[in-house]
């Protein structure tokens, strides 16, 4: 018997010695595939740039479980699409771009504003575009509509019937759980607090939606007008006739597509195009291939201009759903650094996002004026740059903002669950509290607030929105009463913030470098963008992490609705005072 344990448990051993050493190797492996992945790339002769539009992130993360699946990344960096079709246009051998169009093409207006953007810059290199998908989404075909040649399978179908927003109101389900909410906000339009207290949307909420909503397609049906050679009347007509259902053949006929072909006779339009044989072969290469592909060297004799991306939601707990967060304590950090540090010229302050907590917006507002101080600062504002968002870009030397970019939303509330319907009568769990002070026990969710915390509450709303306009006031040397006029948490694009003074130009990344070597007095200099992506081992870890497998699964069961469940989750820990822009509108 003791020969037979010794024996099992040297098994026992070799197992899991033998399992480490398999784990080690694994890793190792891994970690070579990813660096053959981002190794450069070669560019071959005859070579066509495969624009894949699907899911675009503001910077792309690596997943290496992916990578080891051979699934590549979970999405598609915008800054790797910019910078790809940017070699693209330089590059000799490259000689065109084919857009291949999905119907679940997932970004914002914005985003796709700033590709469709880049690749008009590319059409003065004098190569050729061409798209085709099976479906077009939406904003699938507002960037393919700047191709030469624009086309759709005969049995496929074109997504164009204008713009519509959407929001999830459960007043009606809380009052049945016996969950009520103490809010305290300040602005006619901060409506971030009106899927808890209505059952169908406000006046004012459907005023201002209605208004950027009309703006934003304004701006779509200009754009494309101008490609397709199509008054904007009628692209807008079009959206009312419903054609989403049409025949192919309706499509050619109003000139939305150039051409009907199947997928396979694409590769021959493009031989066409590239003048070669029909058995010639041609190259292509990925937006992750295009990573790897050698930019001209670097001039940096006048030092450099730095990139900073500040995306997600702001803080520990927003009432926007975002799998990103700014930390702020990082980030005020980093800058302090990035201003410390000679070589750097000036800084481009990148923001994607809905805002967040009050308290941790202070504090990056604090470091970007310190920053200032020292070198210049240009915001260049991306999908969202609103409310908190607003808040740390206001204090910049210039704003760029996208003509789609939503911002403003200069507001400020506070929001509390009040449980005690759930917990004392539908649940039958009771509380008994004994406290030293009259407000020891401000914010128990298991009782009503009184008259006296809610005045509390409220006036400390008050002063957050006081310290919010004057930053704003200070920011944009504007009088504080017209930021109020402006503010009341308004949500504007960036075409109307232009006009009203939140921000100073339309234009993108490229304008905001411009503008930064501009004030900074410099021409030849490096382009440093921060933070620094996770590296291969800490994605692995983040990967293997066990609230980012709950929130992927989640993600998986829920679909379009879990950032509202994520909402209804984060409840108890979402800061209390928020500088957020209102709730997750979804823009169909």
């Amino acid at each position: 018997m003791k020969e037979f344990s010794k024996y099992v448990l040297a098994t026992i051993t070799g197992l899991v010695i033998f399992g480490i050493i398999i784990c080690i190797l694994s890793i190792l492996s891994l970690a070579g595939m990813v660096a053959s992945g981002t190794s450069e790339t070669s560019v071959k002769k005859n070579t066509v740039m495969v624009l894949k539009l699907g899911s675009v992130s503001e910077r792309s993360t690596d997943n290496p479980i992916n990578a080891l699946m051979g699934q590549g990344t979970e999405s598609t960096g915008l800054n790797d699409i910019l910078s790809a079709i940017k070699k693209a246009a330089s590059n000799d051998k490259i000689k065109g771009i084919y857009i291949e169009g999905d119907a679940s093409t997932a970004m914002s207006p914005a985003t796709a504003e700033a590709i469709r953007h880049q690749l008009l810059d590319f059409k003065k290199s004098k190569k050729f575009i061409i798209s085709y998908a099976d479906t077009y989404s939406r904003n699938a075909y507002y960037i393919a509509s700047v191709a030469d040649k624009v086309m759709l399978n005969p049995q496929g179908q074109l997504e164009w019937g204008g713009l519509a927003g959407q929001t999830m109101y459960y007043k009606d389900a809380l009052d049945k759980l016996g969950i009520q909410m103490e809010v305290f906000k300040v602005g006619t339009y901060k409506s971030a607090v009106e899927p808890y207290l209505l059952s169908e949307m406000s006046d004012a909420n459907r005023e201002q939606i209605s208004s950027y909503l009309g703006d934003i397609w304004q701006q779509t049906l200009k754009d494309v007008s101008a490609s397709r050679k199509i008054s904007a009347d009628s692209l807008n007509a079009y959206a009312n006739r419903g054609i989403l259902f049409s025949e192919a053949t309706e499509y050619l006929k109003l000139k939305l597509v150039d051409k009907l072909i199947y997928a396979p006779e694409v590769e021959t339009e493009i031989k066409d195009l590239m003048k070669l044989e029909k058995d010639d072969n041609y190259n292509k290469l990925t937006i992750a291939e295009m990573a790897g592909v050698k930019n001209a060297p670097n001039k940096n004799k006048d030092g450099k201009i730095a990139v900073y991306y500040a995306v997600g939601q702001i803080g520990g707990g927003s009432s926007f759903s975002s799998d990103e967060v700014i930390d702020q304590k990082k980030v005020v950090k980093d800058l302090r650094k990035i201003k410390d540090d000679k070589d750097i010229k000036a800084v481009v302050f990148r923001v994607n996002s809905p805002g967040g907590s009050a308290f941790d917006s202070e504090q990056i507002w604090k470091a970007v004026t310190e920053l200032k101080a020292e070198k210049p600062v240009v915001v260049s504002m991306g999908d969202y740059a609103a409310s908190g968002g607003y808040y740390i870009s206001c204090a910049a030397d210039y704003i760029f903002a996208e003509a789609t970019t939503l911002t403003g939303s200069i507001g400020i509330f506070g929001m509390f669950p009040q449980m005690g319907e759930l917990l004392n009568n539908k649940l039958g769990v009771h509380f008994s509290t004994v406290k030293t002070n009259e407000y020891s026990d401000l914010g128990d969710i298991s009782r009503p607030m009184t008259e006296a915390e809610r005045a509390i509450m409220q006036n400390n709303v008050n002063r957050g929105y006081e310290l919010f306009t004057k930053r704003c006031a200070d920011g944009r040397k504007m009088k504080q009463d017209d930021i109020k006029k402006i503010g009341e948490g308004r949500v504007w694009t960036g075409n109307q913030a232009v006009k009203i003074g939140l921000v100073d130009a339309l234009g993108g990344l490229d304008e905001a470098i411009d503008k930064a070597k501009e004030l900074a007095k410099v021409k030849d200099c490096a382009i440093s963008t921060y933070p620094e992506q996770p590296g291969f081992f800490d994605s692995l870890m983040n990967t293997f992490s066990s609230d980012n497998y709950a929130n992927a699964k989640m993600k998986e069961a829920f679909g379009d609705f879990y950032e509202t469940f994520d909402q209804l989750r984060n409840l108890q820990s979402v800061d209390p005072i928020q500088a957020s822009m209102p709730y997750v509108l979804k823009i169909k």
